[in-house]
Formats: structure tokens, sequence, C-alpha cells
């Protein structure tokens, strides 16, 4: 079977390649001449673009006959490329665009170089552009005229050859790897998130961020943390050089009517009562940066429409205008609603959903991501610190019971992140000393517990004991509440007798906690096991 062959592409060096002399052409390095003199480096075909002067076919036709000289097996290929101005860049990549689109590469049979010492800093430009994207399928080779005494090395120079596949240069790697951990780590905050599907929506995000300025539907309900990550990306993109402009906010739930046409888009001086004076409106307010539409299934079906034309054509009217005005803006938009199921109602636009739903993200709920919730208790105390000038930090056990709750079936945490952010708040500004002791915890465990079920009636009484809570006294009935409440927010028999009995068991020398909270609730035919499961 024969070898691969090696096949070259690149320009005539107006210069470079140039004559000078006829007769001392070959006392100079001329690079494209040289690449095909090179002992290591069999060039078996040569693809010499040239312009179409005179001049340059004349240079052309000279190149290949001394290649021929020196390097007989060398095939020489002439192409013709007009070009107005060698410098343009928007010409100058659409010819080799063209060129590279019309070429018959054979990657099972040719290996592919592109020369990209000659030609004009643009073109070099272009053919990396084309190598890096994958259009020509080739490496970069770099010639350059030696400093060899003899006279051959002095024509010949020397080669080097550029791998595009960074992964291969392992200091670029680690580099590109240490730079997109970081990113990563800027996105979630430096929490250190232990949530693997998590952690990996949020890998995507951060290709798609830095890679795309498509439109970003972020998908989860109250308080998982769209509004804070779009805020992010923001970040992240603007770091990157990549956006200039704003980040601006809405939720589409506040917005109804007339005010919402105006709030979006923009009016006019006029344009309905009350207009006393224009307004820019949020969309152009967000040029050149990112708009983050939160709740934007709340959006009404006109403005949807508005919307749609803004994302696609970057242009719209203004409302009570007729005349358009422009906003290069990149949408990200947050929702907790199921969207198909609002287009099968009529109550949002599938064009719309079509044009945003390139990059869907799901966000899951605190509820689905248990585990994250001890590094998000540590991100709390630590920006309160910052906020408040002022640490915090929980006690061992007081830590650990609150955790315990955190991450049991009894924490229901409706409020998401948001809720967990503001009950660490709480604890951390009534903490003395900067300790958030046990009963902090505990009463923070009753408060959460009361906002999520209610307080212990009778009714719930009744639940527990059927018709011999008619027997109790009131006072035993409020009594029994709070050691049932107790119960249910302990994590063992011990620990709530701890909690029940923390006064009169200093009294005793061998305190039994757990059997004297045993022996009471077994007056009402009541175990603490049962009690804790919810029975």
């Amino acid at each position: 079977m024969p070898g691969r062959r090696t096949v070259v592409l690149g320009f005539l060096g107006a210069a470079l390649d140039s004559d000078g002399r006829a007769n001392k052409r070959w006392n100079r390095w001329r690079p494209t001449v040289g690449l095909c003199m090179q002992s290591d480096l069999l060039v078996d075909r040569l693809e010499l673009i040239h312009n179409e002067g005179a001049r340059d076919v004349a240079l052309a036709e000279r190149i290949r006959a001394d290649i021929r000289q020196v390097s007989p097996q060398t095939e020489v290929c002439l192409h013709v490329m007009p070009l107005r101005d060698a410098w343009d860049l928007e010409e100058v990549y659409g010819a080799l665009h063209d060129f590279a689109g019309r070429y018959p590469f054979d990657t099972d049979r040719e290996d592919y170089l592109i020369h990209i010492t000659t030609g004009t800093h643009v073109a070099q430009i272009c053919w990396f552009l084309l190598a890096e994207a994958r259009y020509v399928p080739a490496r970069l080779v770099q010639t350059s005229p030696s400093r060899g005494t003899r006279i051959t090395n002095q024509v010949a120079g020397t080669y080097s050859l550029i791998d595009l596949d960074l992964s291969r240069y392992d200091r670029i790697a680690a580099r590109f790897r240490h730079e997109r951990q970081e990113s990563l780590a800027f996105l979630k905050a430096g929490i250190a998130t232990r949530n693997a599907a998590f952690n990996r929506t949020i890998e995507h995000i951060e290709r798609v961020a830095i890679r795309s300025r498509a439109p970003m539907l972020l998908v989860g309900p109250t308080g998982a943390g769209k509004s804070f990550l779009a805020r992010r990306i923001h970040e992240l993109k603007q770091g990157r050089r990549q956006l200039a402009g704003s980040f601006v906010e809405v939720n589409c739930a506040t917005l109804r009517g007339e005010a919402a046409m105006s709030a979006l888009f923009g009016h006019v001086k006029g344009a309905y009562t009350g207009a006393l004076q224009a307004r820019e409106g949020l969309l152009r307010a967000a040029n050149g940066g990112v708009l983050f539409l939160d709740e934007l299934g709340e959006l009404g079906l006109d403005e949807q429409a508005m919307l749609l034309k803004a994302i696609e054509e970057k242009r719209f009217f203004p409302f009570g205008s007729d005349k358009e005005v422009a906003s290069d803006f990149q949408l990200i938009a947050g929702t907790h609603r199921e969207l198909p199921s609002l287009v099968a109602e009529g109550r949002f636009r599938e064009d719309l959903l079509a044009r945003i739903n390139l990059w869907t993200f799901e966000l899951p709920g605190l509820l689905a991501r248990r585990e994250d919730i001890e590094p998000n208790i540590d991100f709390e105390l630590a920006r309160f610190a910052r906020e408040n000038g002022q640490r915090v930090r929980f006690n061992r056990e007081a830590r650990q019971h609150y955790l315990a709750f955190a991450t049991s079936a009894r924490a229901l945490w409706k409020g998401n992140f948001r809720e967990l952010s503001a009950s660490i708040t709480r604890m951390a500004t009534l903490a003395d000393d900067g300790r958030i002791d046990e009963a902090l915890v505990l009463e923070e465990i009753d408060r959460l517990s009361r906002g999520w079920h209610g307080v212990l009636s009778s009714d719930d009484l009744a639940g527990v004991l059927g018709q011999a809570v008619e027997h109790l006294d009131l006072f035993e009935r409020v009594q029994l509440q709070a050691v049932l409440r107790v119960c249910r927010q302990t994590r063992s028999l011990s620990e709530a007798g701890r909690l029940l009995f923390d006064v009169s068991r200093q009294a005793k020398a061998k305190p039994n906690d757990a059997d004297r909270l045993r022996k009471y609730l077994a007056r009402f035919g009541l175990d603490w096991k049962g009690i804790a499961s919810g029975g």
C-alpha cells in the first residue's frame, strides 16, 4: 500500500519569493522554494495561490520552475485568486473559504499543511481561522531562514509544524482546564456543590455562555437561583470581554397591559394617558448586555410577539411610535412553569418557545439537592460575614442538629435556596458572641416547621390520640402539643429528652432523659418513633 502524500497550501510571497536579481536568487532564502528543499519533509504537491497580475503570474511560473529543479518529485499547481485588497479581512476570508469549499480534500490518503510564512498578515489570520474551524483539515507549517554557514542551508532555511489540537500541548491544556474550573467555580459562586446532575448542568452552561449569544432558558422553581445564575453568566461574559453592556432584570409577573409594553419596549411622549415624556425601555437599556426576563410565562401574548421580533431582528417599535429602534442584547429567560403546557393552552406563543428553546437548562430545587445544603450553609455564613463585618459560626452540636433537620424529609424548603439563606441570616443575626447554639437552632427549626406545617392544633392531637383527646384538660393538650412538636424536630428520643428536660436534668446525678420522655409519651399510648415519622 503506498504511503500517505503530503500536500502544502500557501500564498506566493510577492516580496519574500521574489527573484531579486535573477542570477543571484540561489544565494538567498525564498520560503516557498526553501520549504521544498527540506531533507526530512517531502512535499508531494504544492498548491500555490497568487494574484492575477502579470508580475505575480510570471513570479509564480519562475517559482514552479525552480522547485522542479530542486525537488523534481514535487508537483506545483498554480491557483489564481483575484484580490482587490489583500489586507481586507472580509474579502480574503471569503476567497479562501470558497477555495476550501471547492478543493477536493482526501484526508484518507493525504496529509495537508498550510504554509503561513508567505502572504499578508490578514491571509495568515484567515488561514488560522479556517484550519481551527476545520474548514481546512490541515496543520500549519512555518519556515524561516537559517543561520547556517553553507549556502545550501541558507537557501533552504528551516521549518516547524504547528498543531492546532491545543489539547496535545500539556501546559496549554492544563491552563485551559484551570481557567475552565475557575469559570465553573465563578458560576457557582465558589460553592463546592456535590450534586452530580447540577454540576453537569453548570458545565454545560459554562460552555454555552462563553461560546454563544443565543437565548438561554433557565427552568426551575422559585428560589432555585435562576436570577443569581443569570447575573453570574453576564459577569462571566463581561470578564471575557464578550459583553460591554449592563445586566437588566425584570420580573414579567409584574408587567400588565400598557405598562408592560412601555417597560419592555419604551414609549414615545403621549403614547397613552399619563405618558408625559418618552421612555427608553428595558430592551434598549440592555443593548450590548444581557436582558434577564424572569417568569417569562407570565408575559402577555402581544408582548411575546414583539419580543420575538426583537430577538430575531434586533429591532422593534417603541409603544406608540412608527419608527423602529435597535438593541443588540442577549436574552436569558427564567420560568417555573411548563411552557409547552402553556403553548397547548394558547397562553404562550409556540414560535417564541421554539426561538428560546435552543439552550434550556433545568435548575433543581433544594429538595433535589440535599447534599448541597451543607456547602450552601457555609456560603451563607461567609456572605453574612462580608455584608455585616461579623463572623458567625455554629456550635458543633448545633450544626449537626440543624444539618440533620435541613437534610431530612421533615424540611420542605418551599422557598428553596432563598429560604435557606433567610434561615441562616436569622440565626446569624440573633447569635450572641458570634456562635449559633442549639437553642437558636431549635427556635429556627420551630419557626420553619410552623411555616410549612402550621402550629400543632387540637385537630392534630385528635389525629394522634383519637377520641381520647376529649378527656384531656386544656393544660395537658397544650403541654402535649409542645412535646410532640419537639419530637418531630429532633433526631432521636434522647435528643428530644435533653431539650425538654434541659433544666431539671442538671439536678440529677444520672439523668435518663430518654426514659422520662418515653414514660410521658406512654401515658397517651404514644412512642417517639411513631411521632417523628409523622404517625
